[in-house]
């Protein structure tokens, strides 16, 4: 009872209200056009006023659900930086590879599953030779080295193209698993790293949360960017698919006549088919392109983390090893 009375319980509400309703802006927004729904509008002031409290009262009471003063530690605080940004790619390159493929490449479940499948492989290979890498290099370079070949994978899915499916996502999801594969245990020792042993349960909680918060918000901010891009990059293409343009009119006609030779009879429908179809294919562009943009957002916020990882200092070794993970 006497633990029960000491137990930060406004902290605990505070964080669990205003989680909750940020979860919901993140899941819901995209989906009601975000701030334009009096309900998101309203679950956001909620979140605010929440977490706002939550953080205030973790640093002002004694015996805190969360101990956010140790985000003071210069290492501590920028690996979780770190994290967050880290967080925001891992989960952010999970939704959109399965999205991309489904949307746009129309592939099933199980196709899609087989496309990802083979990012495991590498990972089993190099994660157990990282403790050995971390043994004889600085750790903040292994880590430095697995983000921005984690970045390069995310570049090389900015030049898409409707032909760009499985096949062409083969290598850069290999580079990804590697970059993964070193960047992930380093980055907990080097957060770890600076605290005191007795301080490493209560950091790791930290930094996994704020991981996964950066998951959340990256996943909820990457789809609307790739809703925002496909419009931006469908209103450019549609102003140069003019109907006074000959090679537009080309197109229309030949795509025309193949609908005749495909069975329809009346010329006026194999028209009106054509410029469906037509219209089609500018949207189904203008989706790829939006997903290359989405790919290079992923690649500027690694290039972030790296920068964040240069920045903490050498981890003492204390808490890294046993709270890495």
């Amino acid at each position: 009872l006497a633990l029960l009375r000491e137990g930060d319980w406004f902290g605990i509400t505070t964080m669990a209200v205003g989680l909750s309703a940020l979860q919901s802006v993140l899941e819901e927004g995209n989906k009601d056009d975000w701030f334009g729904s009096p309900f998101i509008v309203k679950l956001a002031l909620l979140a605010g006023v929440s977490l706002s409290l939550f953080i205030a009262n973790e640093l002002l009471v004694e015996k805190p659900l969360i101990r956010l003063r140790l985000l003071k530690i210069r290492s501590f605080g920028l690996g979780t930086v770190a994290a967050v940004f880290i967080g925001f790619a891992l989960f952010g390159s999970i939704y959109l590879l399965p999205a991309y493929l489904g949307q746009v490449q129309r592939y099933n479940a199980e196709q899609i599953g087989a496309v990802l499948a083979w990012t495991g492989l590498p990972q089993l290979l190099l994660i157990p030779l990282v403790p050995k890498l971390m043994e004889r290099f600085d750790i903040r370079f292994i880590a430095f080295v697995g983000t921005a070949i984690f970045a390069a994978s995310s570049f090389m899915n900015t030049t898409m193209s409707l032909d760009y499916s499985g096949d062409q996502l083969f290598l850069p999801n290999v580079v990804r698993a590697v970059g993964q594969a070193l960047l992930l245990t380093p980055l907990s020792a080097i957060s770890l790293g600076s605290v005191a042993p007795q301080d490493a349960p209560a950091a790791s909680g930290i930094s996994n949360m704020m991981r996964n918060l950066g998951g959340a918000v990256g996943t909820a901010v990457l789809s609307t960017i790739v809703t925002k891009r496909e419009q931006f990059h469908s209103n450019i293409i549609g102003q140069s698919v003019d109907i006074a343009r000959v090679e537009v009119r080309e197109r229309i006609a030949t795509m025309t006549d193949y609908f005749m030779a495909h069975g329809m009879t009346d010329p006026a429908g194999a028209r009106h088919q054509a410029i469906i179809a037509l219209g089609k294919t500018v949207k189904q562009q203008a989706l790829i392109m939006g997903f290359s943009d989405t790919f290079a957002v992923v690649g500027i916020v690694l290039v972030l983390a790296g920068i964040a990882l240069l920045l903490t200092g050498k981890p003492k070794g204390g808490a890294a090893t046993g709270g890495a993970h």
